[in-house]
């Protein structure tokens, strides 16, 4: 990955790498939009087979502006704890997604441990899902990524009050990327994701993170959705949305061991 454009690193696996093909599943899982204003939103971050649907339904209900910071949880484990990609582009098939430079660096000014850096994000999927579905809703949308790991409550906290200071009261989306449980029987996930969708819903961001800590639920952005619900926290959100929950086990019948999606909407 070079500063000015990083590649796709999943197309053709998480979604399909032609870009006719990719915007007709899009529109497929996006349906008939119903778009509202929201402070932010969680989305999953699977290939479009097991959480595609999950992600349109929660997608089809966004307004998109024209500014959106995108949170995801750091799989790789390279780069900074907060690594802000702050210049070029974010290429998919058939578009390439600007980042917004400014904006970019004002979180590096204003939120605690954010440090320029493109290692975290050379081979990280969960923003790189999501931006399909940004450009089919908004073809002109600028987006600052930051790839976030390693942080305590306390540090992903203030994270998102760093991010409440960066926007204001400006129209910017934030959007944590993340799935549930991992690989554990249907049943056992429906009833622990129940837990953490709950502190979701109640803006309780000490509370997603200890829950899943107390729970050991498996969600790998626990730190991305903990930012989130701070940042809505700082803005005055009180409760989300739950749109729509599904397990992968959905997609092929298969239900021993499965993936859990949330599509959560705040503010």
């Amino acid at each position: 990955m070079g500063p000015e454009l990083r590649l796709p690193a999943v197309a053709g696996r998480f979604y399909p790498g032609d870009a006719a093909e990719l915007r007709a599943e899009v529109d497929r899982y996006l349906g008939t939009l119903e778009p509202a204003p929201a402070l932010g939103a969680v989305v999953p971050h699977a290939g479009y087979v097991y959480s595609g649907k999950v992600a349109g339904a929660t997608f089809r209900g966004l307004r998109i502006p024209e500014r959106v910071i995108i949170l995801c949880p750091n799989h790789t484990g390279r780069g900074a704890r907060v690594s802000v990609a702050a210049a070029g582009a974010f290429r998919i098939p058939g578009a390439d997604l600007p980042i917004d430079a400014d904006l970019a660096a004002r979180v590096l000014e204003l939120v605690p441990h954010a440090r320029a850096d493109v290692r975290a994000h050379e081979r990280e999927h969960a923003i790189e899902v999501e931006l399909p579905f940004l450009h089919a809703l908004r073809p002109d949308v600028r987006i600052v990524p930051i790839v976030v790991g390693g942080l305590t409550v306390d540090e992903a906290i203030a994270v998102g009050q760093g991010l409440a200071r960066v926007i204001g009261d400006e129209d910017i989306l934030v959007l944590a990327s993340s799935d549930m449980s991992h690989y554990i029987p249907h049943d056992s996930a429906v009833a622990r994701d129940r837990l953490a969708i709950d502190r979701l819903l109640a803006v309780d961001a000490r509370g997603l993170f200890t829950t899943c800590e107390t729970h050991a639920i498996t969600m790998c952005g626990v730190l991305p959705g903990t930012v989130l619900l701070a940042y809505a926290a700082a803005r005055g959100a009180t409760k989300g949305r739950l749109v729509q929950y599904a397990t992968s086990g959905e997609a092929f019948g298969k239900y021993d061991s499965v993936v859990g999606y949330a599509g959560v909407i705040i503010g």
